[in-house]
């Protein structure tokens, strides 16, 4: 980690090897998070940081007093979540169905039965999350133009959604089959911060801000009826993203199972489920103060406190352990952050040389558009272990996982 404090309110502190690696579009969002006059001691940016909208992707920021949409990102509630079995890979590696391996069997399973990229049910899911929320529409009532989010998002709670999001069965450093997903809040939460930062823009107008609207940190105190509102209309998108994750978490198992003990004598267990956020706002003590920690693109990982920072597919996964670094407000990197944009990505890798790449390494690759693979394979992100190397005083390494088949929007 090292410190810069170049002509900026308050100090960043970047937890990577020098200023030359980081990009400077990244940097000159840091600049403007930096001279924000309600930062709490400084900002900070995790080792996969990159150009975010507005506010870096991996950093975090304290606040005093005043909550920002765009510090929490479009996708609220982006997270993590994780479950190990009792299943070796090697002893169901080589058995095949009807329907090819075992692994591509279950991948065939989860591409029939979890929707992807802009796909939904057809029909209403459960969800106690939307339930509640119903039964207290008085907390949501003041924002009209979004209250059709909530019965909309009945028919995309247990979605994949597309991007970076993913289902991936993975096979640890003891040979164990685990499962991983990678998802948020889907349409919710986008509406939720493409709303409330414009109130937010409107308000920061009205009342003169001093922070400049290009940058796209527009702010809403929360003594305001907006801070108000946008507080609990995220706290919704919150508990919607984990539950949805949840949903497809039971639906992996399921797959797994079934597959599992069709095939063979094995009988399937469960164990170690985490469920983490890595786009959020939350009021936290730090230093004395109770805070708003936006984390963006960044996770929790207080003392003792379990974590998910996934790589990309067919790299490697890591479960972690906190140890409740106070200069970072207890927060490490969520994933392996991208070395190249989407775009770039497209340019530089064929969707041959990916394809190659993931059949020499053995990943079955549930996909079924594959024009765009390129986006999300491995050489268009940073090396997840450079990564880790760079936070080893934020996290403790508990588990190692590799890729061996995935789900992609």
């Amino acid at each position: 980690m090292f410190v810069l404090n170049e002509n900026t309110k308050y100090p960043l502190k970047i937890w990577l090897r020098d200023r030359e690696a980081i990009e400077e579009s990244c940097l000159e969002q840091a600049y403007n998070l930096a001279n924000l006059p309600f930062v709490h001691k400084w900002v900070c940016l995790m080792p996969d940081t990159h150009t975010g909208k507005g506010m870096p992707i991996g950093g975090v920021i304290a606040t005093k007093g005043v909550v920002i949409p765009n510090a929490v990102g479009v996708d609220i509630g982006c997270g993590m979540v994780f479950t190990a079995t009792n299943v070796k890979v090697a002893d169901i590696r080589d058995i095949q169905t009807g329907n090819g391996s075992i692994i591509q069997t279950i991948v065939g399973n989860l591409m029939r039965n979890i929707p992807v990229g802009v796909k939904r049910y057809k029909t209403p899911q459960e969800s106690s999350v939307l339930n509640r929320a119903q039964g207290e529409l008085e907390k949501y009532q003041a924002n009209e133009e979004l209250l059709p989010l909530i019965g909309d998002g009945f028919y995309q709670v247990g979605t994949l959604g597309g991007g970076n999001h993913f289902v991936e069965l993975q096979e640890d450093e003891e040979g164990y089959l685990c499962i991983m997903i990678h998802s948020g809040s889907r349409h919710l939460g986008k509406a939720i911060c493409d709303y409330f930062h414009n109130q937010a823009r409107e308000w920061n107008r009205r009342y003169y801000s001093v922070v400049p609207d290009e940058a796209k940190l527009a702010f809403l105190p929360v003594d305001t009826e907006q801070g108000k509102q946008y507080i609990n209309w995220m706290n919704l998108a919150l508990d919607y993203a984990y539950e949805n994750r949840e949903r497809m978490m039971e639906i992996s198992c399921l797959a797994v199972q079934e597959t599992i003990e069709k095939h063979t004598d094995i009988r399937v267990e469960f164990s170690e489920q985490i469920n983490c956020h890595h786009n959020y706002a939350a009021l936290e003590n730090h230093y004395n103060e109770n805070v708003w920690v936006h984390r963006k693109g960044a996770t929790r990982v207080r003392e003792g406190e379990l974590a998910v920072i996934p790589g990309a597919m067919g790299s490697y996964s890591y479960v972690v352990e906190g140890k409740g670094n106070k200069e970072s407000f207890c927060t490490s990197s969520h994933g392996a952050g991208r070395a190249y944009s989407r775009s770039g990505a497209m340019a530089a890798f064929t969707t041959e040389q990916v394809m190659v790449d993931l059949k020499e390494q053995g990943v079955i690759l549930g996909k079924a558009r594959k024009n765009d693979v390129a986006e999300e394979c491995r050489f268009a992100y940073k090396d997840i272990d450079e990564v880790m190397a760079q936070q080893m005083d934020l996290v403790t390494p508990i588990r190692k996982l590799k890729t061996v088949g995935v789900l992609k929007g």
